[in-house]
């Protein structure tokens, strides 16, 4: 749905409290996360596994009821709050997923309230054009249909390298890169690594391009920017190409038979994390 169809049915529709999800009130202000239906558009695959804030509830004429929502790591999402385009979407229930709310969040002002602020941050990296280079693509993606605590976010970055440097200033506990990683492995072989601090502090060798991802170079900006990083794990998949000089789309077999374990020991670990458990 989009603003303008919006638009129309919030004037054939009513305003209602709260609205019933797998037997939990979500009410405007409560956190969610967005599990958009199969089959959506590029919006919904972006959108898949995200966090948001119920921003307002609707039911129209046909006793359907719709949810509308800002993204919590949005930037924009002020502008969400006061309605404009661009920053609030639009769901059907069975389209959300009720999270636990912050228990000393302001209960007279929910539009508004605080969140329980995610501590473990799940990056994907990777270009799609360069074959088992978007490995840690495929992997979030499929994180993002998991039931992971929501202590995690999980975010594909692509080749977007200034966006991760930018995320990783909200000061995570642990970060946890998935990516290629070629190291002299049989390719398809997963690796979990925690990269040296020191060399993380080295100073940056090169700038980040807004769509280019060398991730050494990102955690040396991102730790530039805001000092020391916190704990940084790497799970890695050692490549069989990665795209030649003209570059292709597709994982190589042994990388793709690959996904699924790192996907578990992604999972492994940010339970792990969350339960207090050494990593």
């Amino acid at each position: 749905m989009n603003e303008w169809e919006w638009n129309l049915l919030e004037d054939k529709t009513a305003r209602v409290d709260q609205v019933a999800i797998d037997g939990i009130a979500v009410k405007v202000g409560d956190r969610v996360r967005l599990r958009p239906k199969e089959g959506g558009d590029i919006l919904d695959i972006a959108l898949r596994g995200q966090i948001a804030i119920v921003e307002s509830m609707e039911e129209d004429y046909e006793g359907a009821q719709h949810v509308c929502v800002v993204v919590e790591d949005d930037p924009g999402r002020d502008l969400g709050m006061m309605r404009k385009p661009g920053h609030r979407f639009f769901f059907t229930p069975a389209e959300i997923e009720p999270l636990p709310q912050d228990p000393n969040a302001p209960e007279e002002d929910p539009a508004t309230a605080k969140v329980v602020k995610p501590t473990i941050l799940v990056a994907g990296i990777g270009n799609i054009f360069l074959g088992d280079d978007a490995f840690g693509v495929e992997v979030v993606r499929r994180l993002m249909n998991r039931n992971l605590p929501s202590e995690a976010r999980v975010v594909d970055f692509g080749i977007r390298g200034l966006d991760l440097a930018y995320a990783l200033q909200d000061n995570y506990e642990t970060t946890i890169l998935i990516d290629a990683f070629p190291h002299g492995q049989t390719p398809g072989t997963v690796s979990v690594v925690e990269p040296d601090q020191e060399e993380i502090s080295a100073a940056p060798t090169a700038l980040v391009e807004a769509h280019s991802m060398h991730p050494l170079n990102v955690l040396r900006m991102a730790s530039a920017m805001n000092g020391s990083l916190n704990r940084v794990l790497l799970v890695g998949c050692e490549p069989e190409s990665l795209g030649g000089d003209e570059g292709f789309m597709g994982l190589s077999k042994p990388v793709e038979a690959a996904v699924e374990e790192a996907v578990n020991a992604t999972e492994a670990l940010i339970k792990g994390l969350v339960g207090g458990e050494a990593v």
